[in-house]
């Protein structure tokens, strides 16, 4: 994957596809990564997917906000939840080998993708009064196309959730929109679309945070890593506006259950390099 013509199109693939489910991209980013470049470090990896997913984050996320979608409140609160966790990810990166590295990332990624593919998107938005809950905020937003989205969810919950999304993320390399897209419909009961929208917004905080780590390390040293990031950044900055305009085309289950088959089809073949 050396080649500016290899890596800008997989940028674009990357970008369309990650803004579509709010997951940042790096989970298609980093099996190929492991697949293709044998020879990097777990703490390279992460590095050149989080400078991917911040960029493809910060341009899905003007898009969003032009769309009216993003919920700010639930933004911005569980970003700063993930700081604290996105920084000790980063470091520990380093501790962990190559091999471990692949297993523990196939792992998540199949358990991920069984529950999505079984439950995702069954359970409806329920709107309950904020008033009657402790915590919990009650949202009204209207959208660029006048559709509005009623719902309520359990802040403390949220940022509990976002403290361990800080963390795995940049451990992983994934973004965490992974997890917290499917968190934020399941657990915390947000509409699909506003879901997608609302983790876009909180990967952009995050992973530039990861990514300013990454710099302070001395990660993107090398000539060879940061031709590989630019090219991919110039393929994911428009990729992630045509990912955004195709989400509000797609029904929101059907992004769920494209995001579960995503996810199993890189796990098994994670799984399988890591315990040849």
């Amino acid at each position: 994957m050396d080649s500016i013509y290899m890596i800008i199109p997989l940028g674009f693939l990357i970008g369309t596809v990650g803004t579509l489910i709010g997951a940042g991209g790096g989970f298609i980013l980093v099996p190929i990564l492991i697949l293709l470049h044998p020879e990097l470090s777990t703490e390279t990896i992460t590095a050149i997917s989080m400078a991917v997913v911040a960029c493809n984050a910060l341009s899905g996320s003007v898009a969003y906000m032009s769309s009216k979608r993003v919920d700010y409140k639930a933004g911005f609160a569980f970003a700063l939840a993930t700081v604290p966790g996105s920084i000790l990810g980063v470091f520990t990166t380093r501790l962990i080998p190559r091999t471990t590295f692949d297993i523990l990332f196939g792992i998540l990624l199949l358990g991920l993708a069984l529950f999505l593919f079984l439950k995702g998107g069954m359970k409806m938005a329920v709107t309950k009064p904020a008033s009657s809950h402790k915590g919990w905020v009650q949202q009204h937003l209207v959208d660029k196309w006048n559709e509005s989205y009623d719902y309520a969810y359990d802040m403390f919950k949220g940022a509990f959730l976002s403290l361990f999304v800080g963390y795995f993320s940049p451990l992983l390399g994934i973004g965490g929109g992974i997890i917290h897209v499917p968190a934020l419909v399941e657990w915390l009961r947000f509409p699909v679309h506003i879901a997608t929208a609302t983790s876009h917004f909180i990967l952009a905080i995050m992973a530039t945070v990861s990514v300013i780590v990454h710099i302070y390390n001395g990660t993107y040293n090398d000539p060879l890593i940061l031709k590989m990031v630019i090219g991919l950044v110039v393929g994911v900055i428009p990729g992630a506006q045509l990912g955004a305009y195709l989400s509000r085309k797609i029904h929101g289950r059907m992004i769920i259950k494209a995001l579960a088959l995503s996810l199993i089809v890189v796990s098994i073949r994670i799984l399988l390099s890591g315990m040849i």
